[in-house]
C-alpha cells in the first residue's frame, strides 16, 4: 500500500511541484519498512553492545523491528548483568559498569549502502522524553573518526537542560579523534510555537549533498548549510575533504551519555518511528 503512495506523490510532486524543488533528482534507493520483523539483512547492519559516548542503551537487534509499514527503534527500561563488567577496574566506561540499565537498536547500512551526493529524505516521529537522544546520520570509511567525515541530519537531545533539534557536520583537525564542526542547535520551542502537537507527528527530515554544500531541512525548513570549501580535513586527515566520499547511513535511539543527559524513569519506553528512508541522485 506504501509503494502505491509513494508512486502517487511521486507522479504528483512531479506535476505539480516547482521545477527547482525537483532538480532532476531520481529516486535510487529507498527502504519503505514494508515487511513486518526484522530489517533486510542485504541493506542493515545492527550494532551491539556499548558503543559511543557514555550512553546508557546496550545495542541489540531485539529492539528494532518492521511493523505496519514503520521502522520502530525502542529504548526499554532493562536491568541485567553487563558482560564486560570488569571488577575493580575504574577506567573505561563500558568495562566499569555492572549491570546493563536499559537496551535500544541502532543500525546502518555500512558496507552494504554507501552514497556520494545526492538528496537523502527520512519521515519519522521522534521520541522527546528526557534522556532521548535519536538520530539520523552518516559516517565515511576512508579514515577514522574524525577524518572520516561526520553528517548529522537530525539528532535531539537536551542542552543545558533545553530540548533542541541538531543539523551538524564534523570533519578532522591536526589532533587525533578532535573534530572540527559545524553545528547548528536550534531550540524545540522554536517548532512547538509553530506546531502544539510538533512531538506527536511524523516530520520529514531532508539533505541536499553536492560537490558544494550540505543543506539539512525539517519540512523545508532551512537548518544548516556546510560549505564544503571549508571541510577539509587536517593533517591527520591528509588534508582531504570527507564529504568529497561515499557515506553511509546510521538510524539510532541512544539514551543519556555525554549529550542525552539524565534521563527521566517515565520516558520509559522511548519510541522512535521510522515510515521511509529515499535516497536520491541526478
Amino acid at each position: 500500500m506504501k509503494h502505491l503512495r509513494l508512486l502517487y506523490c511521486l507522479a504528483f510532486a512531479a506535476l505539480f511541484a516547482p521545477a527547482q524543488s525537483q532538480e532532476n533528482y531520481k529516486l535510487v534507493w529507498s527502504d519503505e519498512f514494508e515487511v513486518d520483523g526484522r530489517l533486510d539483512s542485504t541493506v542493515w547492519n545492527y550494532e551491539n553492545g556499548y558503543a559511543r559516548n557514555e550512553e546508557l542503551q546496550w545495542y541489540q537487534p531485539d529492539n528494532a523491528f518492521c511493523k505496519d509499514g514503520l521502522l520502530i527503534i525502542e529504548a526499554r527500561k532493562e536491568r541485567r548483568k553487563n558482560p564486560l563488567y570488569q571488577a575493580g577496574e575504574g577506567g573505561d566506561w563500558r568495562t566499569s559498569r555492572e549491570f546493563v540499565e536499559c537496551t535500544s537498536s541502532s543500525v546502518t547500512t555500512a558496507g552494504k549502502k554507501e552514497f556520494l551526493y545526492g538528496r537523502v529524505v527520512v519521515r519519522a516521529r521522534i521520541p522527546v522524553g528526557k534522556g532521548a537522544w535519536p538520530a539520523i546520520w552518516m559516517l565515511g570509511t576512508s579514515m577514522e573518526w574524525p577524518s572520516n567525515g561526520e553528517i548529522d541530519i537530525m539528532e535531539f537531545y537536551r542542552k543545558q537542560g533545553v530540548p533542541h533539534i541538531l543539523a551538524n557536520a564534523a570533519w578532522g583537525t591536526d589532533q587525533q579523534w578532535v573534530a572540527k564542526w559545524n553545528s547548528k542547535a536550534i531550540p524545540f520551542s522554536h517548532f512547538l510555537s509553530q506546531n502544539p502537537d510538533w512531538a506527536s507527528e511524523f516530520h520529514i527530515w531532508r539533505m541536499d549533498w553536492d560537490e558544494e554544500a550540505i543543506r539539512i531541512y525539517l519540512d523545508d525548513e532551512l537548518l544548516n548549510e556546510i560549505l564544503l570549501k571549508d571541510t577539509y580535513n587536517g593533517t591527520i586527515g591528509e588534508g582531504k575533504n570527507p564529504f568529497m566520499q561515499p557515506q553511509y547511513l546510521l538510524l539510532n535511539l541512544a539514551v543519556g551519555g555525554i549529550n542525552g543527559g539524565p534521563v527521566s524513569e517515565n520516558a520509559y519506553p522511548m519510541r522512535y518511528e521510522i515510515d521511509y528512508v529515499r535516497v536520491y541522485q541526478k
